[in-house]
């Protein structure tokens, strides 16, 4: 399918989501927001993608939300009256959140690599990865609070489950950048590289490396991470016993032992197909 926001390509088990507006530095127009969750959940729900990158082009990751997503057809200029227009709102921001959440419920580790800046909703899109990769130049800018509002799609619940709290809140109240070197010293990025190249080189070298693995150990296991930073250890334990009772099954690892033995590298079923709907 043609995107006006991405291009899309897969091989080997590795999806590769890329921004493709370089020349507008990659800003969310109204089309990224219906565009990155059908993507998404088009290559989750395929199987055949067992690790995504999302990188960018140009300059910039992403300038972040574009002007045209507030003042256009979004429930802010509805006419009527005000509590239902306000209830129209929150739909509109909680439909602007699911576009990122879909990273989050994906079956697959999302893997971003970012160079230039990573502004505003750019930072939202990237805490929902699983993990973020960064060239020397890149910088992180909660941008919301310089604009006269409160960050509202996610950058807010989630960066402070992936940095100390009063670091988030320093960007947050702020508005200042984060450099790439400070982000990776507060475990905000896996590591930085020199450059682009290098960047995405390395990145889909990681991907390459999970795909390798049993894509269905690697569903559950990001299944697990996800759950337990949002519940309880005791929680948790209890629904990591309840999934391996439906989910271990014994052919993954005995073609792991049986490759060891071989002397070859283990082969692995794609996950199956997700048919949404009742087709």
């Amino acid at each position: 399918m043609k995107y006006t926001c991405f291009e899309i390509e897969d091989s080997d088990g590795v999806g590769h989501l890329k921004l493709s507006r370089p020349d507008a530095y990659n800003s969310m127009i109204p089309e990224f927001w219906s565009e990155l969750p059908e993507a998404v959940r088009d290559l989750s729900d395929s199987g055949r993608v067992r690790a995504l990158v999302i990188s960018s082009t140009g300059k910039h990751f992403s300038a972040g939300m574009d002007l045209s997503v507030f003042t256009g057809g979004n429930n802010l200029d509805s006419d009527g009256e005000v509590g239902r227009q306000r209830a129209n709102l929150r739909l509109n921001v909680l439909h602007l959140q699911d576009t990122f959440s879909v990273l989050e419920d994906a079956r697959m580790p999302v893997l971003a690599a970012i160079q230039g800046g990573c502004v505003g909703g750019a930072v939202d899109m990237v805490t929902a990865a699983d993990c973020r990769y960064a060239t020397s130049d890149a910088w992180f800018c909660i941008q919301e609070i310089s604009i006269g509002m409160t960050a509202d799609v996610g950058t807010l619940q989630r960066l402070p489950k992936l940095v100390p709290e009063g670091i988030v809140r320093e960007l947050a109240y702020t508005g200042r950048r984060m450099p790439a070197a400070r982000a990776a010293e507060v475990g905000l990025v896996n590591e930085v590289f020199d450059d682009h190249a290098s960047m995405l080189e390395g990145v889909h070298r990681i991907a390459a490396e999970i795909a390798s693995k049993s894509p269905l150990a690697i569903h559950g296991t990001k299944e697990m991470i996800n759950y337990t930073r949002d519940h309880s250890v005791a929680d948790s334990l209890r629904y990591i016993a309840v999934w391996q009772t439906g989910m271990f099954q014994p052919a993954d690892m005995m073609e792991t032992f049986a490759a060891k033995a071989e002397g070859r590298d283990p082969e692995f079923d794609d996950l199956l197909e997700v048919r949404r709907g009742l087709a």
